[in-house]
């Protein structure tokens, strides 16, 4: 007998696959990884994925788990060696429970968040994550990486959009944790140590997630400054304008708007011309009436116009335009992809030290880069920066990214310097790994290291990934 062969008896031959059958299933979203598997499983329930983990237990054969495959970091990717069974979670895709006056629902790791949105809005509520993959990521995968997206400034990240969790241990247990209790002080918060773990301690089958009440009115607007320092105040006098009605605050520059306008020359402009250094996407939403929320919002942006405290605004007047603006922002990677490979990077600052980090990054690249070209876009409103720095006019991508290491040092060691994270949304996986080193301290890495001992003593959950080699500790 074989593990798959074993695997096969498990599951059904059906949902058992070599190498050779899921060869996309075996390199990242932007193909920087590539690996092989001992084979690629289907489960279709949390028995049978514990199954799977204590068969693969029994042959000390490593898991990777996947979703929707649109991580950044390569977290989902096995390596090469081949000896590794990937564990797919697409056939976990049910909606278990819609609690509306706990507001609460519970789902399967393997739903699509698009998914998961309809049926809570079909339900008369929402699910506030959001984010440009909506329509292809699981909601395993957004908890893996506790990812953010465009309403963490209101909501937050997934972590606080979640109340419980089900998750089949290194052992092949299962941890039936699905409390959608807001309040339970009972020990350690297991459910949190599983969050934005990357499948390195567990492997989160199910979730209780929280839902909140349908808005009633949305308002949306594109608003020009003259200076990024003009954007942070301006986010701050909007807190203080609608408080808890703001939703959304995601700023971009004046080059990632011409960017898309040469790019992706379809896509409605908010404005005739890209004159102003930076644009920034707002949105409001509450339970007044659209007549109501309308008003409030011209009126503080109409302030802010005549104080000359923003350069230009526009106010989308329907769901089309709204939708129009919104795909703008949602387009910036596949326009920075039309234009070419670029360096990366998600870091967050304090809000406070934004300016600071952007104004001293870019010059310091331009003073070891010169002409290099700075695509800066992001979540302002919880200091979330998608700092991406492309090669000068006139160079190829290839070869200003063999320069790659350079440039992420300059702004990872900046983002640092200010309080800051390398990482703020998209995880480590193992892009990112043996940054961790640089960036987190010896007794951070020990403590890190001594929970996934206690948690998966063999390392056989999704090994490579997050955690640096010890060697290099």
């Amino acid at each position: 007998m074989s593990l798959f062969t074993d695997l096969q008896h498990l599951l059904g031959e059906h949902y058992v696959q070599s190498s050779q059958q899921v060869v996309e299933r075996l390199t990242d979203r932007h193909r920087r990884y590539k690996g092989n598997v001992v084979a690629a499983v289907r489960p279709a329930n949390t028995s049978e994925v514990a199954a799977v983990v204590r068969l693969c237990g029994q042959y000390a054969i490593p898991i990777v788990v996947q979703g929707g495959n649109t991580g950044l970091m390569g977290a989902a990717t096995p390596d090469e060696s081949g000896r590794s069974v990937l564990l797919l979670l697409d056939r976990l895709d049910r909606i278990r429970a819609i609690d509306t006056h706990n507001d609460t629902m519970t789902v399967e790791a393997g739903c699509i968040l698009q998914n998961v949105q309809n049926t809570a809005q079909q339900a008369g509520r929402l699910f506030p994550l959001s984010l440009a993959s909506e329509g292809s990521c699981t909601i395993g995968g957004n908890l893996g990486t506790n990812a953010g997206g465009n309403a963490v400034l209101r909501f937050g990240n997934a972590r606080e959009l979640t109340l419980g969790l089900e998750v089949v241990t290194a052992e092949g247990e299962v941890w039936e944790g699905l409390s959608g209790l807001r309040k339970d002080n009972t020990g350690y918060d297991l459910r949190n140590l599983y969050i934005g773990s990357e499948g390195t301690l567990g492997i989160i089958t199910a979730a209780t997630l929280k839902l909140y009440p349908l808005p009633n009115a949305q308002c949306t607007a594109f608003v020009a400054f003259d200076r990024l320092s003009q954007a942070v105040n301006f986010l701050s006098f909007t807190r203080e304008a609608f408080d808890a009605s703001l939703t959304a605050f995601e700023l971009m520059s004046g080059p990632c708007l011409s960017l898309l306008a040469s790019k992706l020359p379809d896509a409605s402009q908010p404005f005739k011309t890209i004159e102003h250094a930076w644009y920034a996407l707002i949105e409001i939403s509450g339970h007044q009436s659209e007549a109501d929320l309308k008003s409030l919002f011209e009126k503080v942006l109409f302030n802010a116009l005549t104080e000359q405290s923003v350069a230009d605004v526009l106010i989308a007047q329907s769901g089309a335009q709204r939708e129009a603006l919104w795909h703008l922002r949602e387009s910036l990677s596949e326009a920075q992809a039309r234009d070419g490979a670029n360096a990366k990077h998600d870091i967050s600052v304090p809000i406070s030290r934004v300016v600071e980090f952007v104004e001293r990054t870019d010059a310091l690249l331009q003073q070891r880069f010169p002409g290099v070209r700075h695509f800066t876009f992001g979540h302002l409103g919880d200091g979330n920066l998608h700092y991406n720095v492309a090669s000068p006019k006139g160079q190829s991508s290839e070869d200003f990214l063999a320069n790659y290491a350079q440039v992420s040092a300059v702004v990872h060691d900046t983002a640092h310097a200010l309080g800051g994270s390398i990482s703020a949304e998209h995880g480590i996986g193992q892009r990112k790994r043996e940054l961790m080193s640089r960036y987190k301290s010896a007794v951070e890495l020990d403590l890190m290291q001594r929970i996934k001992h206690a948690l998966d003593p063999h390392g056989l959950l999704n090994p490579g990934k997050v955690l640096p080699a010890k060697e290099a500790l």
